[in-house]
């Protein structure tokens, strides 16, 4: 532990940690994975935060030590190690948002949604179910469960995952106007990250979204810059779209790609200024964007920017006429090197090679330019599991199932 980060963790040893939870038991041993975050061992950090990631975040699950711990990783973001920053940074978006920032990618979070669900299976209602049986059990053992169970919801716990998600999410709300300081660090990775985080929380919209937009027009980095102006367009209200078209004419394409997305949700809100002429516009610069490679690409949708754009076209209003869609749709069919759930990958196979092909195989430049392209993306995968998951099939198609043979049969055809 260095001694200039101490005061960062000034409370740390005062909370009663053994009396928490998380994936693995009693969180004991939290304090001291935080505290190793401070120090000058780049090795035991990092495995400090593998460890933290699996225990108060595990598989997306938070735990009654998850939002205890906030508070001392928010510190460590704004003024910790630089070390230590952004992977922190990154632990406190995941412990906010995780899972709802993909499955809300286009939409935002609907807060008031999720906390009226919450509600109905937080303590104060479990707890009276609880007493009820109590009062009618009379087997012995199950009333020594049930017990257990009672005094566990009345320490302010609950069984269903909406809840104990929440818990989390409204610690790192609470932290958020110390974060706000992160919008000028001069770490632009540190910039990105409260950006996106922001994305997340529509209840602080009256303070960050005039941030966000002045960060989306002098930021010099184009993901960061991508980042603020779509979450200005996550969290803002329907008047926010009035400053979004002119970026549909940046210079750099990731921009005009937050642009044109943007709109797509502020047009689904009430009294949204969001005529056809603006979606046509829209759905124009991100049928550009299905055709194009990226070089970067933003967090939203773990970096997937072919699959944000799949989702985001298929969030256009009713009225939207979405056959004016179908060629961006088509160009993002073959596009899944970065779809990490694998779902995209399994969809393009099926669709874009609905039968074996004939043996021996064809060779590559005999494909589809849509076949080739999704060949491509197989062979140069950020997810080498979804290709292994994906093989059995690939190899019923008569098609090479491993990356490194999908790197040589795409490579070597591609130089012929």
């Amino acid at each position: 532990m260095i001694d200039e980060y101490e005061k960062l963790l000034a409370g740390l040893d005062d909370v009663d940690w053994a009396g928490l939870e998380h994936a693995y038991g009693s969180a004991h041993d939290v304090p001291g994975h935080i505290r190793t975050l401070c120090g000058s061992d780049d090795e035991a950090r990092e495995q400090a935060f593998i460890r933290l990631f699996s225990s108060i975040l595990h598989q997306g699950s938070r735990y009654s030590a998850s939002p205890v711990a906030v508070p001392f990783l928010a510190r460590i973001a704004i003024a910790g190690p630089a070390a230590a920053r952004q992977d922190t940074m990154l632990l406190l978006t995941r412990l906010a948002v995780d899972w709802h920032d993909g499955y809300d990618v286009t939409t935002g979070i609907n807060v008031a949604g999720w906390r009226a669900a919450a509600a109905e299976c937080g303590p104060a209602e479990l707890l009276p179910w609880y007493e009820d049986q109590l009062a009618v059990e009379t087997d012995p053992e199950k009333r020594a469960r049930l017990h257990e169970m009672r005094d566990w919801v009345a320490a302010g716990n609950s069984f269903d995952s909406r809840w104990s998600a929440l818990q989390a999410y409204d610690a790192v709300l609470a932290e958020l106007p110390g974060l706000l300081v992160l919008l000028d660090d001069d770490d632009v990775r540190l910039r990105t990250r409260i950006a996106y985080l922001l994305a997340w929380f529509p209840e602080v919209s009256a303070t960050s979204l005039p941030r966000l937009m002045t960060l989306a027009a002098h930021e010099k980095d184009p993901v960061t810059a991508a980042t603020a102006l779509l979450a200005a367009g996550l969290v803002g209200p329907p008047s926010a779209v009035e400053d979004i078209p002119p970026y549909l004419d940046a210079a750099d394409p990731l921009m005009r790609w937050a642009a044109a997305t943007a709109p797509v949700r502020l047009a689904g809100l009430d009294e949204a200024p969001v005529g056809p002429e603006l979606l046509g516009r829209a759905v124009t610069e991100l049928t550009a964007a299905a055709h194009s490679r990226f070089d970067h690409a933003t967090d939203y949708f773990e970096g997937d920017l072919h699959g944000h754009i799949e989702r985001t076209l298929h969030a256009l209003p009713p009225t939207s006429e979405l056959t004016a869609a179908r060629e961006a749709l088509d160009a993002c069919l073959p596009r899944i090197a970065r779809d990490r759930s694998g779902s995209r990958t399994r969809k393009a196979i099926e669709q874009l090679f609905p039968a074996p092909r004939p043996h021996p195989a064809s060779r590559y430049a005999d494909l589809t330019v849509a076949q080739q392209e999704l060949l491509a993306d197989l062979a140069g995968h950020q997810h080498a599991w979804v290709i292994r998951s994906s093989a059995g099939r690939l190899r019923e198609l008569g098609l090479p199932c491993s990356q490194e043979a999908l790197q040589s049969f795409v490579g070597v055809l591609r130089t012929a």
